[in-house]
């Protein structure tokens, strides 16, 4: 896939990066970086001149309404410089004004949450960007060049010192670029903008059809215990009379016996179900209690060490419960592990959980794998999974889910 950015630019192989254009469009972006953050200078110190000379006419907002409209201008050729290192539109953010006139467009701008980002990133600009722009370009390209202005055999160690600095000189022009960009992209076009409505409303589907589909899992889990397991209650109280009314010699007994364990055997396999579709522990007691129970019945060794500070809303433990459940389940059906692990902990607002086991390894998400539905789960609750699985094992499923107790 092309890459969109500086910093996927720099993930590709070292041969395809470095024939590529993305180290000269690093390094454009950071030249042109100086000369805009030294002009940001100047605009914004002629954007006070500006505001003192409106002040007749705007009284007290003036001199703030010039450094705002300085500042709006360099955001503007900044989100444009942006397209160098950043190929994902960087759009206007201000909205119109509410009316015709130099007063309704400063109401409008001033009341802003973009205006007000603008006017932060063209001070840091000026005072604090475009001299870090220099001074890269400057280790990269200048240190070189003086190194390399006398080469004799007293000097040939920063000849040698300067020629690594060179070889190295496009990943880390483009390693700033990048950060850079990513700094502008956050202050002067958030993605989240971007999106817009239109994804909004798809992720909150998507929460609405996991929600739906575990409230279905409850209907099943009632439906089953309140009719699948009474019917058979009901057949093996039959089975138990017939039993009864049948004399002590007769040929029937050894099959009626048979059937009967028959029925408990499917019994049993119907508990369990009902139990994995909406298990009690889990209501009474919690996420760390229903794993612990669940792994007590798995058919490997596991061990579980989950540490939370209070309960979980339900809604989320409902969540983790069955994205646990089922990463069990895969490890028995597909790992060839002889034990596992479920380790977890809530840090700051964040609840990260880790599933190991000593498996053949070689899981991949991307061929379509159970993993897939469990990323899919895992992003109806704004969380994220990764993946370590190498070839001959173990694998690691790290899960990192935003949760914030009361």
């Amino acid at each position: 896939m092309r890459p969109r950015t500086a910093w996927q630019a720099m993930a590709r192989r070292p041969v395809a990066f470095l024939a590529s254009g993305w180290p000269w469009r690093s390094a454009a972006y950071l030249l042109s970086g100086v000369l805009v953050g030294a002009a940001a200078v100047a605009v914004l110190a002629a954007g006070l001149v500006a505001g003192a000379v409106l002040l007749v006419v705007l009284v007290g907002v003036a001199p703030l309404l010039g450094v705002v409209l300085s500042a709006t201008a360099v955001a503007a050729v900044e989100r444009r410089r942006l397209r160098l290192v950043d190929l994902d539109p960087a759009p206007d953010p201000h909205r119109a004004p509410d009316g015709p006139g130099l007063r309704a467009w400063a109401a409008t701008r001033l009341t802003e949450q973009a205006t007000w980002r603008e006017l932060g990133f063209a001070l840091l600009s000026a005072a604090a960007l475009w001299w870090l722009d220099l001074l890269v370009l400057a280790f990269s390209f200048g240190l070189p060049a003086l190194c390399f202005a006398s080469t004799d055999g007293a000097t040939w160690p920063w000849t040698v010192f300067g020629a690594l600095v060179l070889l190295a000189s496009p990943w880390t022009v483009t390693a700033w670029a990048g950060a850079r960009a990513a700094l502008v992209r956050v202050l002067l076009a958030p993605r989240d903008q971007e999106l817009g409505a239109a994804l909004q409303e798809v992720r909150a589907s998507r929460s609405r059809l996991v929600d739906a589909f575990d409230a279905e899992r409850v209907r099943i889990e009632r439906d089953l215990h309140d009719g699948a397991q009474q019917h058979l209650i009901s057949l093996g109280m039959t089975l138990g009379l017939l039993e009864l009314d049948l004399p002590a010699g007769s040929p029937l007994r050894p099959q009626l016996a048979q059937a009967q364990q028959q029925l408990g055997s499917a019994h049993r396999e119907l508990r369990g179900l009902i139990r994995g579709l909406n298990p009690p522990v889990l209501a009474d007691h919690g996420l760390a209690a229903a794993v612990r129970e669940q792994a007590s019945r798995f058919p490997l060794p596991v061990t579980v060490d989950l540490d939370l500070p209070a309960r979980l809303p339900r809604q989320l433990e409902l969540h983790l419960y069955y994205l646990l459940s089922e990463a069990l389940t895969n490890i028995a059906r597909h790992s060839g592990a002889r034990t596992a692990a479920v380790h977890g902990r809530h840090r700051a607002d964040l609840l990260v959980l880790e599933v190991t086991d000593d498996g053949r390894g070689g899981a991949d998400p991307a061929l379509g794998s159970g993993l897939t539905g469990l990323a899919d789960r895992l992003a109806a609750v704004d969380g994220r999974l990764r993946v370590s699985s190498p070839p001959g094992g173990p694998t690691l499923l790290h899960v990192e889910v935003p949760c914030r107790f009361e």
